[in-house]
């Protein structure tokens, strides 16, 4: 009773209910850079831009969100025209405590105040015109791996802070509320090699793990939601402009499901509107909730303005659905994969070396953004795939989103 007194106090004296740490009361602060991603593609290849009512209409490249848009100021900085965040054009690898230390009293261009960037904000660098360099050669970039950053501005280099070509995990200060591996305190971090966000053990047997780290300044509340609920099925994001589903699909659907599915949702003008779509990697991405998280406090990462389907994951416990953006994930077998974002826990199949057993376990994190085939059957992949067994579940959730004036 006596919290939710003070919770009543809260919101009548600030005139804005302020759910948690993830939301503020800035108006339009969020603002979504888009994911440059410029090309079609059905379940496996490009495709020229399909028309409305054809198959795999609404899709990544069809939409146009605020285009990139970044100022040399020549001296060491890069600033973000969209954001308002200035970023150090350079970076160092380093381990997560060795960054803490370091950025207290990193002076560059004059300014003092830099700070390691959240989650959200080193999302927000993402450019989905790359093409991951994963391969069963990981120490040789391919002829056709493009980085995921524009390299017009921001230095990169392929295996900047580990052996292999994908290890360029550009660290945030985001802590994941639960564990990984079984047991590992996590940090988030931005792969720009290989296209995903996902959660890095701070420390492990093997020593502590080096991060490309790339401080940012400005704009505090960049990555802040500030949501309004419609009462009419919509929640309307303030800081990012956008107006959202207030319930999810309620079942899971391949890639060109989802597409068709919203398409219908179009036709029957649903709640009131038509031109709803299948939100691009960063719009979803802005839905995370990283100060939630099944482990944590048993909740999805997802503000608690929304509701969320509950599924049974693959050992059978409760947990919550990976949800399809509309971006394709473009790797070197062409577009054969779809991004999707962990609401529940990021599981793979991890072998023990020792006994050759697999285990499932929350390998990556709440909050992980990966990748499935866009089509198949989930049944095909056991043990999931590649080296942390990553489920592969193809039939996601859908929550639709419009842009609002």
């Amino acid at each position: 009773m006596r919290r939710k007194i003070f919770t009543l106090i809260m919101v009548l004296t600030s005139g804005f209910l302020q759910i948690n740490a993830q939301t503020t009361s800035a108006v339009g602060q969020y603002k979504i850079v888009d994911t440059q991603q410029q090309k079609c593609y059905n379940n496996e290849a490009e495709i020229s831009s399909p028309a409305k009512g054809n198959a795999f209409y609404g899709q990544d490249a069809q939409f146009d969100g605020n285009q990139a848009s970044y100022t040399d100021n020549g001296d060491g900085t890069i600033t973000d025209n969209v954001t308002g965040l200035m970023w150090q054009k350079g970076f160092e690898a380093m381990s997560y405590d060795e960054a803490i230390e370091k950025v207290k009293a990193f002076n560059l261009a004059n300014h003092t105040d830099w700070r390691i960037p959240s989650i959200k904000e080193a999302y927000s660098l993402m450019l989905f015109s790359g093409v991951d360099a994963s391969s069963r050669q990981m120490y040789e970039v391919p002829k056709s791996a493009k980085p995921f950053v524009d390299t017009h501005y921001f230095d990169f280099e392929y295996g900047a802070n580990g052996d292999r070509i994908i290890d360029t995990q550009m660290m945030s200060s985001t802590v994941y509320k639960g564990k990984t591996m079984g047991g590992n305190s996590t940090v988030f971090g931005v792969n720009l090699a290989d296209g995903r966000i996902k959660g890095y053990p701070i420390s492990t047997p093997r020593g502590d793990k080096k991060h490309t780290i790339r401080f940012v300044r400005g704009n505090v509340n960049y990555g802040l939601n500030s949501f309004k609920d419609n009462y009419d099925g919509t929640v309307s994001d303030l800081a990012t402009s956008l107006m959202w589903q207030k319930n999810d699909s309620e079942k899971g659907m391949n890639w060109e499901e989802a597409l068709a599915w919203v398409e219908q949702k179009n036709a029957e003008n649903y709640l009131g509107h038509d031109d709803w779509r299948l939100p691009n990697a960063k719009e979803l991405h802005s839905l995370l909730d990283y100060t939630n998280a099944p482990q944590f406090n048993h909740q999805a990462a997802i503000n608690s303005i929304f509701a969320i389907s509950e599924i049974k994951d693959e050992a059978n416990s409760s947990n919550y659905p990976f949800f399809w953006s509309s971006t394709t994930l473009v790797g070197q077998r062409g577009g054969q994969q779809a991004i999707y974002m962990c609401f529940g826990e990021a599981l793979g199949f991890m072998k023990n070396r020792r006994t050759n057993e697999t285990t499932l376990m929350d390998v990556h994190g709440a909050g992980a953004q990966r990748s499935d085939p866009k089509v198949g059957d989930p049944n095909d992949y056991p043990q999931g795939h590649g080296p942390q067994g990553d489920v592969i579940r193809i039939n996601n959730y859908v929550r639709m989103v419009r842009d609002f004036k």
